[in-house]
């Protein structure tokens, strides 16, 4: 993928249309170098690559679901990277007038334009779902100037812009989803007293089923009687008898229900004297 020559492409036709309006000047991006310009014999705007990073602020992480004609998955692939293009922007003429007259007319340009014109985006960026962002004239990062930049090109300082694009990357790597899952869930619910039940979707057990059956477990829980007896409140201790008292008249007792992982309901039992 040429994604940098790419921006450099679509960065000649945005200066070809909205900045030299049909002027003569060329537009190069050559190394400004004391050589270089000895050599210019025509009026030139020139767009050095300085200097290629990523936008760390901007990267995703999550990889994206493309789906096919039928609506399924079919592949994974991970997002795209934007990286940050940094141009030494200057103007070549023979009179410093028309030099800066370039300039302001390139500042004038990428005012107004903060986002590539998407009928001027060429190659592969055609379609990119991330917008270019162009930024003009603003300060540099601390770890580096504009003149250190002209000192290693041996150059002398000249008035210059810096223009920044923040262009997406693609990375041309796909990793095929597996075969999508056609069948319905299946569930099984366990009860308190071990009792295993089996269902084929959520829906099967409605909300209404649901408090029948915690009701019933607290029936069981709270002293429902037996073969030998009333049980006493609460779940019965291991080697416990089940004949164990119950609850005393006007009495009061906390039961909880369920398992000490799963704790239930909690539900509060009054001893009545029916005598």
């Amino acid at each position: 993928m040429a994604m940098i020559q790419d921006v450099d492409e679509s960065l000649r036709a945005l200066v070809k249309r909205d900045a030299l309006n049909g002027s003569k000047a060329d537009v190069a991006f050559d190394a400004p170098t004391r050589e270089w310009s000895s050599r210019r014999n025509t009026p030139t705007v020139d767009l050095y690559l300085y200097d290629i990073r990523e936008d760390l602020e901007q990267r995703e992480v999550m990889w994206e679901a493309v789906r096919g004609d039928s609506g399924f998955v079919t592949e994974r692939r991970p997002p795209a990277r934007r990286f940050k293009l940094s141009y030494l922007v200057t103007a070549w003429t023979q009179r410093p007038e028309d030099e800066h007259r370039l300039l302001s007319s390139l500042l004038s340009c990428f005012l107004r334009n903060q986002t590539m014109p998407v009928e001027l985006i060429t190659g592969s960026l055609v379609g990119a779902r991330l917008p270019i962002t162009l930024n003009i004239a603003l300060p540099p990062p601390q770890d580096r100037s504009i003149s250190d930049v002209w000192s290693a090109l041996g150059g002398e300082l000249k008035a210059s812009l810096d223009l920044v694009v923040n262009a997406p990357f693609e990375i041309k790597v796909a990793i095929p989803a597996g075969p999508p899952v056609l069948e319905e869930p299946k569930f099984t619910f366990e009860r308190p007293d071990g009792e295993i039940e089996d269902a084929a979707t959520p829906a099967a057990r409605s909300g209404k089923a649901r408090r029948t059956a915690v009701a019933a477990e607290a029936a069981k829980l709270v002293g429902a009687p037996g073969p030998a007896g009333p049980k006493a409140s609460g779940r019965l201790k291991p080697g416990e008898p089940v004949d164990k008292p119950s609850i005393a008249a006007d009495q009061e007792e906390m039961v909880r229900s369920g398992k000490e992982k799963q704790p239930g309901r909690i539900l509060r039992i009054r001893g009545v004297n029916r005598s």
